[in-house]
């Protein structure tokens, strides 16, 4: 097989969604229909205590959450699809923002019942700045909910997304009958079933037709009728372009614990869904299609197998071949490494592969050699753009518990902070290590994780500290001054850039008016690019 038509067998995706919408389930029945697992299992169960496919770490069983992005590969009607689920958890939403690019297209699961919540809205915001194509999958339709068109204002509105229904419910809660295909035209009646495929849909190609009424009341035909005529009157017909360029979404509705709703919308993702393109490096616009191997690291994971205290790199493949024992370019250090193991995953389930292709995602076991962001090529010189850390909302000092392990503590923060779990700075003098997240549930996960992978225990002081923002300026000297003058509030993050950690926002006020020149930046890319073309 070429390598255009390796690429186009290939659609790369992550689910996204606010926690408790269906997330790791809509996964779990992708998978079902994959035929990569035969049951599915409930994400949380009282009285099984059955743990989802793509949760593996002990914590994510113990809580029934998803902390960590969990990778997963299947074939389905000769196409080759890797799903990247992430963690829904407000307080991981950082995994989640990195994870989004190494995708090329996102399903964005909503809560019937809740609608759009918060942590929705940042997630298409940052789908957004890389104009990534999201469809939006309703769930929960079985639930007492809003109404659907009610929904779609909501989405329209809220997200500032256009949409287009390419599935339609009839009713919802407990007199939900199923859905209509608009895309397809045919109907899907709803039967539960937790953990088998579904039947076959029916074709009904024109709803004014009798045959409906062989499957339907004579109330939820006019029904549907009506809803359908509205739909195909208010809303433009559905354009595969505009979606792929980021401008429309459509929607689908279903049920992903009843496993009904999923075929359509698996087999409508499969069909218009885009597969590799070119990515943004630094230097130039890589193409897919590229005889010479790139790819860069968005994802580094400690302890997948706490018996072998593995530690292992994502990397998601941008163009050429990537071949195992073949020697590629490192180019943040100028190595050059072989991978005599690279493995492909279904959750944590590691498979020795020997290449992989644009799209694909593999793990590269790692005694130390990258950090999140880290690209390798043939040997040409390539930085792939947009691996950001978000400024913290949450600051605390790390306090040893058990100095004899002082060397193990040291270790497993450092390889925690590059896993990109929490942002670790430095202050001097004292060599003061702060820990940034964005929620509590992080300094928990730390906790555990130092103790039982590390054997390391700790504790953490809370700081007041308001919002840290990466600090750049063209003239070194002003910056040297600032940094000087606010020493008690300077740290380092882990790659050596200068972070201002402030304690209220006045503060911040007050150092911008003080120091026009400095810019303050709550990303890091942007430092990072800013920092490059600083001069003395």
């Amino acid at each position: 097989m070429s390598l255009k038509q390796e690429i186009d067998k290939r659609k790369t995706f992550a689910i996204i969604s606010h926690p408790d919408a269906g997330k790791t389930t809509l996964t779990e029945k992708f998978l079902l229909f994959g035929g990569a697992i035969q049951v599915a299992g409930a994400v949380k169960s009282n009285k099984i205590r059955k743990t989802s496919t793509s949760d593996f770490m002990e914590i994510e069983k113990q809580r029934g959450i998803s902390v960590a992005t969990s990778v997963m590969a299947f074939e389905y009607k000769d196409k080759r699809v890797n799903i990247l689920d992430t963690p829904g958890h407000k307080d991981f939403a950082e995994d989640t923002y990195r994870t989004l690019t190494a995708v090329d297209s996102v399903i964005l699961v909503v809560d019937s019942v809740k609608g759009v919540e918060d942590q929705t809205k940042r997630l298409v915001e940052v789908c957004r700045m890389r104009n990534t194509p999201v469809i939006i999958f309703i769930n929960k339709m079985d639930r007492e909910g809003k109404d659907p068109f009610d929904l779609i204002e909501e989405i329209d509105t809220t997200l500032h997304i256009q949409t287009r229904p390419l599935t339609w419910p009839i009713n919802q809660g407990s007199l939900f009958k199923g859905v209509y295909n608009l895309y397809k035209s045919s109907l899907n009646l709803f039967e539960s079933n937790k953990s088998q495929l579904a039947d076959e849909v029916i074709s009904i190609p024109n709803l004014h037709g009798p045959e409906i009424l062989n499957y339907l009341s004579e109330k939820d035909t006019k029904k549907l009728r009506e809803d359908v005529e509205l739909i195909e009157g208010v809303f433009e017909p559905f354009d595969v372009e505009l979606y792929r360029a980021g401008l429309l979404a459509p929607v689908f509705f279903g049920s992903a614990i009843n496993n009904f709703g999923i075929q359509e919308l698996l087999e409508t993702f499969l069909e218009i869904a885009p597969s590799p393109r070119s990515r943004e490096a630094s230097e130039r616009m890589v193409a897919a299609e590229e005889a010479k191997l790139t790819g860069f690291v968005f994802k580094i994971h400690a302890n997948l197998d706490p018996n072998h205290r593995d530690r292992i790199a994502f990397m998601r493949i941008c163009s050429g071949k990537f071949e195992r024992n073949t020697f590629y370019y490192h180019t943040r250090t100028g190595k050059k490494l072989k991978f005599a193991n690279p493995a492909t995953f279904m959750a944590n389930e590691k498979i020795l592969t020997s290449e992989a292709y644009p799209g694909d995602v593999i793990g590269l076991y790692d005694s130390g050699n990258f950090k999140i962001g880290d690209t390798l090529t043939e040997g040409e010189n390539l930085h792939f753009k947009g691996i950001p850390s978000f400024s913290p909302e949450i600051f605390k000092e790390l306090e040893n518990r058990d100095p004899m392990k002082t060397k193990q503590l040291e270790k497993g923060i450092s390889q925690l902070s590059e896993e990109g779990v929490a942002q670790l700075f430095v202050q001097e003098p004292g060599h003061r290590k702060i820990i940034g997240t964005v929620g509590d549930l992080q300094f928990e996960v730390i906790q555990f994780r130092l103790e039982h992978e590390y054997g390391a225990k700790c504790a953490f002081m809370p700081l007041k500290f308001y919002k840290a923002f990466w600090i750049t300026c063209p003239d070194k000297k002003i910056l040297e001054t600032f940094m000087h003058r606010k020493s008690y509030a300077i740290a380092k993050d882990k790659e050596g850039n200068p972070v201002f950690l402030a304690e209220s926002e006045w503060n911040v006020t007050l150092s911008k008016n003080d120091f026009p020149e400095i810019v303050f930046h709550t990303i890091s890319e942007y430092a990072a690019v800013a920092n490059e073309g600083a001069v003395s």
